[in-house]
């Protein structure tokens, strides 16, 4: 997986071909794939068939708790953080900012796709730190069994924070990691204040953090720019 990190310019990305776009003379066509149940309802292979004619496919939202299957030449491809349109070799994918981003569980989905045949040439990338999860436990615990029925990926805790505006964001995280450190140090002692059983190596979860950033780093830029 690697994206030029300098230039944020089309001309960068070799096979999103932004230069000619597709759509008529006029404006971009621009389609948007939403659900309008409780999930399940085949988004992932409607957004797999449109990828077919488009230049650029976007994750817009969520998390990696729920997920897409697409089956292509009888390989399964699985996909929770990863745009399904990603396995088409003609499309630049990102993931957008309103999507909450568990790296650990990025990185695997990646390499196991991978693996499958598919290289993710272009992946453009608020944060899921390793601690929310528990945190969403604590918060099911203390309403002594009124379970909602979540996936348990700490999801609803990101989204809360970033509605505070007290979480972090991968921007600031690549281009100021000690000033994200102080942030995560604060972010981290406010869940233990409030969850006194909950445990967080912090000066761990750091180091973790900063080798997930050398990685990512390449793959980040501004959509802003690029669109």
């Amino acid at each position: 997986m690697s994206i030029s990190e300098s230039n944020p310019a089309a001309a960068s990305l070799p096979k999103g071909d932004c230069g000619s776009p597709k759509a008529p003379p006029g404006g971009n066509q621009v389609t948007v794939v939403l659900g309008a149940q409780w999930g399940d309802e085949g988004k992932g292979k409607v957004v797999d068939l449109l990828a077919q004619d488009a230049d650029i496919v976007c994750c817009c939202q969520g998390g990696n708790n729920a997920g897409h299957t697409v089956v292509e030449d009888s390989v399964e491809y699985d996909f929770h953080l990863l745009p399904s349109g990603i396995i088409n070799p003609n499309v630049t994918a990102f993931i957008g900012n309103g999507v909450i981003i568990h790296l650990p569980g990025l990185f695997e989905e990646a390499e196991k796709n991978v693996q499958k045949g598919k290289v993710l040439d272009e992946l453009i990338l608020y944060l899921i730190f390793t601690k929310h999860d528990g945190i969403q436990e604590q918060q099911r615990q203390e309403k002594a069994g009124k379970n909602l029925g979540t996936t348990k990926k700490g999801i609803g805790s990101v989204y809360s924070s970033k509605a505070a505006q007290s979480g972090l964001w991968m921007c600031d995280l690549v281009s100021d990691f000690d000033g994200s450190s102080e942030r995560f140090k604060v972010l981290a002692n406010q869940y233990k204040s409030i969850y006194p059983t909950l445990e967080i190596d912090i000066e761990g979860e750091l180091q973790k953090l900063k080798g997930y950033m050398e990685r990512i780093k390449p793959m980040v830029l501004s959509t802003f720019v690029m669109l």
